[in-house]
């Protein structure tokens, strides 16, 4: 079976190669390319961490869920809009058939019940803690996703989850009543009288719900990652995940209308396990729609999907390094702004999280250090003419050993050191008055 499916791999994987020695028509080239991203995000789905990171949001969920509905009803009571929250719950446990509505209506019972001015300071305190948890929670998983390592300062995080909180909800809800009760308008019920322009109405407020599950999923994939997302590539997965989000649940709906017999096996916890079962399959889609936004705007990416982490070798990490330091530099004698680690990502075309981790090392050796600014530019710590090339090679070769001093635990062998001090020695002659200076003026004369 395993060989069967690595030539079966192998095979893919060969198709989706573009032909050599002809050229292909636009047409061939875009499905290539299209087939090319299913095939990684698919690779990244078989891989386990997205359903892995589903799960651990769906134990998250339960937890937060209560809480996150007391935090958005009190808001939206604030806005006079509060009524809106069942509509919207409705919605999203459609799937469930009469047992969404079951759930809906004890959760609405019980957040209409509970009181938060009786919680005490610490109680409001645990409430927000919780909430603001699993929106943290949302957020690891994406960068994940988007192989980011860096989190948002802590200030940023509280201010941006804040404003979720307490906007998200609002312009949601705002959304979904105002498009109910524009169709409800004397204007609108005059213009479906006309033939045409009724049907399109029709038709418009029946794709309505779509456009509003696309919409929110884009909002998501531009403002959770801890990078800049396009909005190209935010519309794209929302697009993917929207239609996917629609399309299973009237599969899961018709699964739970035909699975009368989980009732008579678990009896009253049959809602439970199917309300988890549908929450897992949303937080999966969600993750997939984010996958398919990383892919689009990281179109190199696709075909190093299958390596993750992605190897870099001694020898290009040293060649990275020199090239940051290269680009640092220059842009700081130009004048121009420092780099942001988009930019180098996009100059370098590496994944981010390679280069951060070099970026990482070179501020812990205190070359390089970061500006103020949101995204943060990156700088020379140091004068460009006392820092050696030899020194920063050093760093590069020995970054992992202030983590992992292993070198005492290996075994003394006399011939090995000398071939080892041979190369150090051969490195001190070879790169002995080589400076960052002497690099960035090269590069300035050979352009």
């Amino acid at each position: 079976m395993g060989t069967w499916w690595q030539g079966a791999k192998a095979r893919l994987k060969q198709v989706l190669q573009p032909s050599e020695g002809r050229g292909e028509d636009r047409w061939r080239t875009f499905l290539r390319h299209k087939a090319k991203l299913i095939y990684a995000v698919s690779g990244e789905f078989f891989k386990g961490d997205l359903t892995l990171q589903a799960t651990s949001l769906v134990y998250t969920t339960l937890l937060s869920l209560a809480p996150l509905l007391a935090v958005s009803f009190s808001v939206l009571k604030a806005f006079g809009i509060h009524n809106e929250i069942e509509p919207v719950l409705h919605h999203f446990l459609l799937p469930l058939g009469p047992r969404g509505e079951e759930i809906t209506t004890k959760i609405i019972q019980y957040v209409e019940n509970l009181k938060v001015g009786v919680l005490g300071s610490v109680g409001v305190g645990l409430l927000f803690y919780t909430v603001l948890s699993l929106i943290q929670k949302v957020e690891g998983a994406f960068n994940h996703v988007w192989r980011i390592k860096a989190e948002r300062p802590f200030v940023r995080r509280f201010s941006d989850y804040l404003s979720v909180l307490l906007i998200g909800p609002v312009l949601v809800f705002s959304a979904v009543g105002a498009t109910a009760s524009v169709m409800q308008t004397s204007f609108i019920q005059t213009l479906l009288e006309f033939e045409l322009l009724g049907k399109t109405l029709v038709v418009v407020s029946k794709l309505l719900p779509y456009l509003l599950v696309i919409g929110g999923f884009t909002f998501v994939y531009l403002f959770l990652p801890n990078t800049k997302v396009k909005l190209g590539s935010a519309v794209v997965g929302g697009v993917v995940a929207g239609i996917l989000w629609e399309s299973i649940g009237i599969l899961f709906a018709f699964f739970v209308a035909t699975s009368t017999k989980y009732d008579a096996i678990y009896s009253s916890l049959a809602i439970l396990i199917l309300f988890m079962i549908w929450l897992y399959i949303s937080w999966l889609i969600l993750l997939v729609g984010a996958q398919v936004a990383y892919y689009h705007q990281n179109p190199r990416m696709i075909g190093l999907a299958q390596k993750d982490p992605l190897p870099l070798s001694n020898r290009l990490k040293e060649r990275v390094v020199l090239l940051i330091l290269l680009r640092v530099g220059e842009v700081f004698h130009q004048g121009c702004p420092p780099p942001t680690l988009e930019s180098l990502v996009k100059q370098l075309g590496l994944p981010g999280y390679l280069i951060e981790d070099i970026i990482e090392s070179l501020k812990s050796a205190r070359l390089v250090t970061e500006t103020g600014a949101e995204p943060p530019g990156y700088l020379l710590s140091k004068d460009p003419a006392t820092v050696t090339i030899r020194k920063v090679l050093d760093i590069i070769r020995r970054a992992e050993e202030r983590q992992f001093p292993l070198e005492s635990l290996l075994f003394k062998a006399p011939a090995v050191d000398g071939i080892m001090e041979k190369v150090e020695q051969a490195l001190d002659q070879a790169m002995e008055k080589a400076t960052l200076k002497d690099l960035i003026g090269d590069r300035q004369e050979a352009s």
